[in-house]
C-alpha cells in the first residue's frame, strides 16, 4: 500500500490529534490528589453523545473490520445479526439493566455481584473477566489489527538498523504502544473523549472504503451493491438453513430466539469494558440516550464491516483466508489521497477497543482484586498507580501472546466461541440476581463454575452442536442450577435481594419514539433479507 504526502499527513494528523485530546482532557491541578473515581469513571460526568460514541469505539475494532469482513466473505450478510440484534439489545439494556446498575451506584460488574451475592462470587467472576479480557479479547484485537497492517502494507519483512522485523510483530508493538501512550496516563476520561474522535474516523473512513469498493466493482456504489446481490445471492440470507455449510456458526432461527441473545445481553449488559461507559453517565437519562444513540450506529455498521467482505468475495479476491478480505480491499481499491483516512479509520477502531479493554482490566483488577483482597486500605493515589500498572502489564502480556494466533481462520468466530464459555453463566447470575429475589450466593457460585464445566463437556461430547445453541442451553441450565441451589437453601427472599418497582424502568417519550424506530427498521431488514 503506497502512501503519498497527503496520506501521511492525514494518518499522522489523526495520531497526534488522539494523543493530544487524551492528554488535554487528563490535565488537572497537580496539587490535588487524583481520585480513583476520576481515573476509573471520569467522576460520573459523561453526556449521551460521549457515551454513545465511546460504546461504538469500544465495540468496533479489528475483530469487526477484519474478522467480521472475513465472516462476510465466508458466510455473508447473516453475520450482521451480531450488529442488528445488538441495536435491539441496547434498547433492552437501557430500559431494564441500567436503572438497576445506576441505582446501586457501582463502578464495576464484580462490585454489583458483591452487593447482590457475596465476595466469593465477585472474586471468581473478577478473575474470570480479567483472564478473558487479556487472553481472548485484548490478544485477538492486537493480532487482528497487526494482521491488517501487515496485509495493507504488503506484508514484507522490514530491516531496521540491521535487524529484520516481522511486520506482524512490529504492528502488534506499535498498536499496543500507541494505545498505551494516551490511555494509561489519562484513564477513563481520556479513553471516553478520544473515542469521539475514533468513532468519527472509523465511521467516516469505513463508509468511504465501502463506497469506493462498491464503485470499483460496479461503476457506481449503487450499481456495485446491485451487482453483489445479483452475483452472490446466497450471501444475502439472514437466516441460514441446515444445508448451508456455515450453519454451525449461525444456526438458523436459533440466532433470533436462542444463543445470540445470550451473547448480546451479556456483552452489552454485563461486560465491564462496554457497560463502564454508561456507568459513568451524569444521569439515567443520559445513559439511556447514549445507548439508543449507539443502537442507531449499530444498524449502520454492517454496511461498513460486512459488505466489504461480500465485495471481496464477488471480486474473487486471491486471498488465503477470509480475514484477509478487508486488507486486500484497502490495498487494491483505495486511491492515493484517501488511503490515509481509510487506514486511520482502521487504526482508530483498533485503538478504541484496546483502550477500553485496558482501562476495564485495570478497573476490575484495582477495585475488585487489589483493593478488596491485597490492600484494603489503598489510598486514592495508590489505586491510580496500580490501575496504570495493571494496564501496562495487560497490554505487554497481550503483545507477547498475540503472534501465537497466526493459524486462526476466522478470528471473529474464535472470539465469540470462547467468550461463550463465560457469557451464559455470567448472564444467568446477573438476570437472576436482578429479577429473582430468592437467588443466593451459593447458587450464583455454582453457576459461575458450571458455565465452564458444561461448556467444555458439551463441546467435547457434542462437537457438531453450534456454539450459539450451546450458549442458549447452558444459560438455561445455569439458571436452573441457581434455582435449585437457592431453593435447597430455603430462603423465601434473599437478604441481599434488590428492591425494584415499575417506576424504576420508566423512560422518556423521546426514548420510546427512538426505540420504536429501531424496532421498525430491524423488522424491515430481517423481513427483506430473510
Amino acid at each position: 500500500m503506497h502512501f503519498n504526502t497527503i496520506d501521511y499527513i492525514v494518518l499522522f494528523g489523526y495520531i497526534i490529534l488522539v494523543i493530544s485530546i487524551g492528554l488535554l482532557v487528563s490535565r488537572r491541578d497537580k496539587k490535588v490528589e487524583r481520585k480513583a473515581s476520576d481515573y476509573f469513571l471520569a467522576n460520573k460526568g459523561l453526556t449521551w453523545w460521549v457515551i454513545g460514541a465511546s460504546l461504538i469505539a469500544s465495540n468496533i475494532s479489528a475483530e469487526q473490520f477484519i474478522g467480521m469482513s472475513g465472516s462476510g466473505f465466508k458466510i455473508g450478510l447473516g453475520i450482521a445479526s451480531y450488529e442488528w440484534m445488538a441495536a435491539l439489545t441496547l434498547v433492552i439494556v437501557a430500559v431494564f439493566f441500567m436503572p438497576v446498575f445506576l441505582k446501586q451506584g457501582i463502578y464495576t460488574m464484580p462490585q454489583f455481584l458483591e452487593q447482590r451475592y457475596d465476595k466469593r462470587v465477585k472474586t471468581v467472576m473478577a478473575i474470570f473477566w480479567v483472564m478473558t479480557f487479556i487472553f481472548v479479547n485484548l490478544t485477538s484485537v492486537l493480532y487482528l489489527g497487526a494482521l491488517a497492517i501487515k496485509n495493507v502494507t504488503g506484508g514484507e519483512s522490514l530491516s531496521i538498523m540491521g535487524f529484520t522485523a516481522d511486520p506482524l510483530v512490529l504492528g502488534i508493538i506499535l498498536l499496543g504502544s500507541f494505545t498505551a501512550l494516551y490511555s494509561v496516563y489519562g484513564g477513563f476520561k481520556a479513553v471516553a473523549y478520544t473515542d469521539v474522535i475514533q468513532v468519527t474516523f472509523l465511521v467516516g473512513g469505513g463508509l468511504l472504503t465501502t463506497y469506493l469498493a462498491l464503485k470499483a466493482l460496479g461503476g457506481s456504489a449503487f450499481d456495485g451493491f446491485i451487482k453483489i446481490t445479483h452475483d452472490a445471492p446466497e450471501k444475502f440470507h439472514m437466516i441460514l438453513d441446515k444445508s448451508n455449510p456455515n450453519y454451525i456458526d449461525l444456526p438458523g432461527i436459533g440466532v433470533l430466539i436462542g444463543g445470540m441473545w445470550v451473547a448480546n445481553l451479556y456483552y452489552w449488559g454485563c461486560n465491564q469494558y462496554i457497560i463502564q461507559r454508561a456507568l459513568a453517565a451524569k444521569s439515567i437519562k443520559e445513559a439511556q440516550r447514549g445507548l439508543v444513540f449507539a443502537g442507531f450506529i449499530k444498524i449502520l455498521l454492517p454496511l461498513i464491516v460486512v459488505i466489504p467482505g461480500i465485495v471481496a468475495f464477488v471480486m474473487k479476491a486471491p486471498i488465503d483466508k477470509p480475514d484477509e478480505a478487508y486488507p486486500w480491499l484497502l490495498q487494491n481499491f483505495i486511491p492515493t489521497g484517501v488511503k490515509g483516512l481509510c487506514f486511520a479509520a482502521l487504526v482508530a477502531a483498533i485503538a478504541g477497543s484496546l483502550a477500553a479493554m485496558m482501562n476495564s482490566i485495570s478497573t476490575i483488577f484495582t477495585l475488585d482484586i487489589y483493593k478488596a483482597i491485597i490492600n484494603k486500605n489503598a489510598s486514592e493515589r495508590n489505586q491510580v498507580y496500580i490501575g496504570r500498572t495493571a494496564s501496562v502489564v495487560a497490554i505487554v502480556i497481550a503483545m507477547i501472546i498475540a503472534p501465537l494466533l497466526r493459524n486462526l481462520d476466522q478470528a471473529f468466530q474464535y472470539i465469540q466461541e470462547f467468550t461463550g464459555f463465560v457469557s451464559p453463566g455470567a448472564l444467568a447470575i446477573f438476570l437472576m440476581g436482578m429479577f429473582w429475589k430468592r437467588a443466593t450466593s451459593n447458587g450464583a457460585l455454582a453457576a459461575a463454575i458450571s458455565t465452564f464445566v458444561l461448556s467444555f463437556l458439551i463441546k467435547f461430547f457434542i462437537p457438531t452442536l453450534p456454539f450459539m445453541d450451546r450458549m442458549g442451553i447452558i444459560l438455561l441450565l445455569c439458571m436452573l442450577i441457581i434455582v435449585v441451589v437457592s431453593l435447597l437453601e430455603g430462603y423465601k427472599i434473599s437478604p441481599k435481594a434488590i428492591k425494584i418497582d415499575k417506576a424504576l424502568f420508566a423512560t422518556t417519550k423521546g426514548f420510546k419514539i427512538l426505540a420504536v424506530i429501531i424496532i421498525i427498521i430491524l423488522t424491515f431488514l430481517y423481513t427483506y433479507f430473510w
